[in-house]
């Protein structure tokens, strides 16, 4: 059962609430086209999910049917040692993907937001999961149970959601074991003091037992030390890999090649300068590009989430279709958001491409395919004027 998935309207919910609590205070903590990135990311991160899950599960299967060392009982107190393991494995591998370029490149889409809100917890790595699952393999050859396991770790997941908050403050003997809002702050925190630090899931205590935590002091500044500038998904997670490979191939012999992978990212040496003034990223948008970005938005989401919940009985041929315009899309409304010059080209395509894919994939009902390609062509007719009305309003300003 895909936890994360039925979680998602939960997720959207407490979204709603933190955004009507901020409004009401007059705190600025969400931005339109920073969250629609955040939350795009994760879509492609569920969508790519469908596969290594699968990984996951098959590789653990072996290994726990034919080389575990035990049979461990399913009694309640085993359940609590296999939250204290799956934390412990997610520890480090959270910890090591600060300290290893190659896996730090599967992890650092999770940093790039420069605020700091519900939605933050949502912006995944679409590569992250081929990493991060093999380090509970070692859990089956203990002898845990498959099923208990991936349970586990959904839960261990689903409770760093809530820690993605500045509306928390301090809360008090609680900070001593689990892992907080406030903590979880400081390791979103690109101060020099606060990097690598805090890379508990759902406890603190690692940390504090092998030396990397850090209390929460002076003010946050989110993001990595050299900000993306950008809210296209796809580059979110593919820059850091071109850096690497620039890299490499500037550099002599394979060896010194293949460190630049498991060397450290060395985030102190891109020039952070504490005392510079730092600005966030931001392209603005005409109002009328805003309400066509939040309905597309929502569209998108809507048969992303359509689709996690339709993939059982289905293969991957089958789906590639509403896979390939799902990823396609958040490319596409990323670059919108971006005002990329290729904007109207790829959202015409995808707009276009919607109905077909749609029918390929789950060969609905006729009125669903009629209502699909209506939601296009109005999508269509407010696309072009909305972009004029901007290109018009910045030659006025020029």
């Amino acid at each position: 059962m895909n936890y994360i998935a039925l979680s998602v309207p939960v997720f959207f919910l407490l979204i709603l609430l933190e955004l009507a609590w901020s409004a009401k205070k007059g705190l600025k903590l969400y931005r339109l086209n920073d969250s629609i990135a955040n939350i795009s990311c994760g879509i492609g991160q569920q969508l790519t999910d469908i596969i290594f899950k699968s990984l996951l599960f098959f590789s653990y299967i072996y290994i726990y049917e034919h080389f575990r060392l035990f049979s461990i009982p399913q009694t309640w107190y085993w359940w609590l040692i296999l939250f204290l393991g799956v934390d412990f494995c997610y520890y480090w591998f959270h910890r090591l993907s600060h300290e290893v370029n190659a896996i730090w490149a599967t992890h650092v889409v999770h940093h790039q937001s420069e605020e700091y809100n519900l939605s933050v917890a949502l912006r995944q790595s679409w590569f992250q999961g081929f990493f991060s699952n093999f380090f509970y393999l070692p859990l089956a050859l203990l002898g845990f149970n498959p099923l208990w396991t991936i349970t586990v770790i959904a839960f261990n997941t689903l409770y760093q959601f809530w820690i993605h908050t500045e509306t928390i403050k301090n809360m008090g003997w609680l900070e001593y074991i689990f892992n907080t809002p406030s903590h979880h702050r400081v390791h979103h925190g690109s101060n020099p003091q606060y990097i690598d630090r805090n890379h508990g899931g759902s406890l603190i205590i690692w940390d504090r037992m092998f030396g990397t935590f850090e209390p929460e002091g002076e003010k946050v500044r989110y993001g990595i030390t050299i900000p993306l500038k950008s809210w296209n998904p796809l580059w979110a997670n593919l820059h850091y890999w071109v850096d690497l490979f620039r890299l490499a191939s500037n550099t002599k012999g394979l060896p010194e090649k293949i460190k630049v992978f498991i060397k450290s990212p060395g985030h102190t040496d891109f020039g952070f300068n504490p005392g510079s003034e730092f600005r966030k990223f931001e392209i603005s948008l005409s109002k009328a590009e805003a309400y066509y970005a939040f309905f597309q938005f929502v569209l998108i989401l809507g048969l992303a989430s359509f689709l996690l919940f339709n993939t059982a009985g289905s293969s991957l041929l089958k789906l590639s279709p509403i896979l390939g315009w799902s990823f396609f899309s958040i490319v596409s409304l990323g670059l919108y958001l971006q005002q990329s010059p290729f904007r109207l080209i790829t959202e015409f395509l995808r707009l276009a491409a919607l109905p077909i894919c749609f029918a390929i994939s789950f060969n609905p009902d006729q009125k669903i395919i009629i209502l699909l390609a209506a939601l296009s062509i109005l999508s269509l007719i407010h696309l072009f004027p909305a972009s004029r009305k901007s290109q018009h309003s910045g030659n006025q300003a020029a």
